[in-house]
């Protein structure tokens, strides 16, 4: 694939011959996308764009074919065409438009490679050193550096880039990109981009970046209530030590603080390996359903001052029950904001009308309406039942909706309490667990150079929230990796979650550092990101220098029953935020009910027959929802994703397989995957695997 691939390069073509047939459709199709686009379901439209008159167009189009030849004619027409929908009366006159088009549009043979590489260069340095402040801004609030003060939200929620994309348009910078470098819908990128060379698809990611004009203003408020609602969620602990029974017993370790969601279901999953395991197992659900609900007593919240029975939400106070006032729908008012603030940016993207648009097809490039057939054909599928039995089975009792984490299949031979003890001898700080990476990359068949060669481009900090990985925009600097370490340590949980994170950053530093064209750095989307993550994560033990060999019959049913959670709670996300385009004037409280009735209705469609209970909301406890718009489709596409590369490198050398197909870099994920594994993103490989798994067990 390799060799295929530098062929491609070497075999460059002109783009503009390449492009000729494409861009003829695209000329013929862009008045009507751009009337449909700038009709969206909202009914909202930015009428100080595109005022520039079709005369105007048509004479500039014209001008151009004089100058520069009828071979031109499709960039002419779509570059004039694409500048003419941004430009503003401020921009200039109609005569100023043209001049601007005769003087800047750039053919093959004078410059046009020139013009690509300066614009690559310098949005290089341009996004790694915004990237760099916009990190520094937001360190309080992301790295456990103490508590937050008004002061660390204020500069957390600054955007320094807000202004940047409206001053490539005042400059005229954005002008020219939009001139020289067509932009391809998503039909046309999956239809002709197999035909492309390495180059061609770096010219058409950079007719990827102006596709919006949202005012400054607008991008710092959308900033600030992202970082609000993120804050939000990175500091709401639940203080299992003060969680008691009826009887006013406590239940778990004094110190233990779980993270909502995160924590509490990762609890659940350990408590599998408990011998009495299932009470606490069922007071974490209703902990999630009072979130959910909003009846979680808002003393509690990342307060250890108070104890709390959750199951009849009575407050203890030094033994006695005390009033208390619930939590006054801060969850729903958060998402409310969220989508308040990135739908007002919606009449200023005209080939994307509103944010679900965005996130499938221009973020994602899978449409929102593949997405919803593929996890709706999975979760409907009738191994779910069979995979269910089984778990009964194992536990030897009735499902309940939290067993929608059973974590019962791994193979792993030490207990959690074990590995808890080793890691925290290992990884006492985040120095130890930055001195052992290197060793880590080894394991997983990196050579010794090149795995030092990547640990070097990491950095490792200690995490407010649950964790995350924050790759690096340009290549004189480091991604980061932040995961959870406690007083005495990192645990198995944190570790975990390092090891999922790690992935991402490996991830993220070769498709930046090995990839051929800036312009291509990265991966399609977030799923893809999300499937090298699983594959470290599921590796966790191997990284030690642990045995790990896992069944795979086992391997198979745990994967299954990871995406048909997910893919739910991903449906309850999507059918949210459609329901808020068409109440966009809702109120936390009504928001709340209508989240609480979606997780529901999913649940009783899908779930309810499998689990024998009906009616559980526990599918919107993601806190994803608040915080990360849209973003939990990406974890089921990841696993699909990540089954697929499984399959595809079995036998082979992980870190040389993993290597090729990431420096395929940012192309559409159709031909990324037909590139790297032969095929497009399916379930029926899980399928045929959990297949295989339950005639095995039979």
């Amino acid at each position: 694939m390799a060799k295929s691939l530098s062929k491609r390069v070497r075999g460059y073509i002109s783009p503009a011959a390449s492009r000729s047939r494409l861009n003829k459709a695209f000329v013929l199709n862009l008045t009507v996308l751009l009337m449909f686009a700038l009709n969206s379901a909202t009914g909202q439209t930015n009428s100080e764009m595109g005022h520039i008159s079709e005369g105007t167009i048509s004479s500039a189009i014209e001008k151009l074919i004089d100058k520069h030849g009828e071979n031109e004619r499709s960039r002419i027409e779509s570059g004039v065409k694409q500048v003419a929908l941004f430009w503003k009366e401020e921009d200039g006159t109609e005569t100023e438009f043209t001049e601007f088009c005769l003087d800047h549009f750039v053919t093959e043979e004078n410059g046009l490679r020139e013009l690509f590489d300066n614009i690559s260069r310098n949005m290089e340095y341009i996004n790694g050193y915004f990237h760099k402040m916009n990190r520094a801004l937001t360190k309080p609030i992301h790295l456990d550096t103490g508590p937050l003060t008004k002061t660390d939200m204020m500069f957390g929620g600054y955007n320094p880039s807000a202004h940047l994309a409206e001053d490539f348009f005042r400059n005229r910078i954005a002008f020219m990109n939009l001139l020289n470098f067509p932009f391809y819908s998503l039909d046309e990128k999956n239809k002709t981009g197999n035909e492309w060379s390495r180059l061609e698809w770096a010219y058409a990611r950079v007719g990827d970046m102006d596709t919006s004009r949202i005012p400054p203003l607008l991008k710092l408020e959308l900033s600030e209530t992202i970082t609000r609602a993120d804050s939000y969620i990175s500091d709401y602990n639940i203080i299992m030590g003060s969680v008691v029974n009826e009887d006013g017993d406590t239940l778990f370790a004094e110190d233990l603080r779980l993270i909502s969601h995160w924590g509490l279901r990762d609890e659940i999953k350990a408590l599998y390996e408990e011998e009495n395991g299932l009470e606490r197992q069922r007071v974490i659900y209703t902990i999630m359903e009072r979130i959910i609900r909003q009846e979680i007593p808002e003393q509690v919240i990342n307060n250890p001052g108070y104890k709390w029975d959750p199951v009849s939400n009575r407050v203890l106070l030094d033994g006695e029950e005390v009033d208390f006032s619930s939590e006054p729908d801060t969850r729903y008012k958060h998402l409310l904001d969220v989508f308040r603030a990135v739908s007002a940016t919606d009449p200023y993207t005209p080939y994307y009308p509103d944010y679900l648009s965005r996130r499938f097809e221009e973020e994602m490039e899978i449409t929102r309406q593949e997405i919803e057939d593929l996890f709706t054909e999975f979760i409907s599928s009738p191994l779910a039942v069979e995979v269910a039995q089984v778990i009964q089975k194992r536990l030897d009792r009735n499902l309940e909706p939290f067993d929608i984490w059973y974590d019962g299949f791994s193979s792993r031979e030490l207990k959690t309490e074990e590995l808890n003890r080793m890691i925290r001898r290992r990884f006492p700080n985040t120095e130890a667990f930055q001195n052992n990476l290197p060793n880590m990359l080894v394991k997983l068949g990196f050579s010794f150079n090149k795995a030092s060669e990547i640990a070097s481009r990491i950095t490792v900090d200690a995490a407010r929230g649950a964790g995350h990985a924050w790759g690096a925009e340009m290549r004189s600097d480091n991604s980061h990796l932040r995961t959870r370490f406690g007083k005495e340590g990192m645990d198995y949980q944190g570790y975990n979650v390092a090891a999922h994170e790690l992935g991402h950053n490996v991830e993220q530093t070769i498709t930046l550092y090995d990839i051929d064209y800036y312009k291509l750095r990265g991966v399609p989307n977030t799923a893809f990101t999300e499937a090298v993550a699983f594959m470290f994560q599921n590796r966790d033990l191997k990284l030690l220098g642990l045995s790990a060999e896992e069944d795979p019959h086992m391997k198979a049913l745990d994967t299954f029953w990871s995406i048909y959670e997910i893919m739910g709670v991903s449906l309850v996300d999507i059918e949210v935020w459609k329901w808020l385009y068409l109440n966009p004037d809702a109120t936390p409280a009504e928001l709340k009910e209508k989240v609480i009735e979606i997780a529901k209705d999913i649940w009783n469609r899908y779930y309810a027959q499998v689990f024998g209970v009906e009616d559980s909301p526990v599918l919107a406890v993601y806190s994803h929802m608040i915080s990360y718009p849209l973003y939990l489709s990406a974890y089921p596409l990841g696993h699909l994703i990540s089954y697929q590369i499984e399959e595809h490198i079995e036998n082979k050398n992980i870190a040389e397989e993993l290597h090729r197909m990431l420096i395929n870099g940012n192309i559409t994920p159709k031909h990324w995957m037909l590139n790297t594994v032969g095929k497009e993103i399916s379930n029926e490989p899980v399928f045929r695997a959990v297949e295989r798994a339950l005639e095995a067990l039979e």
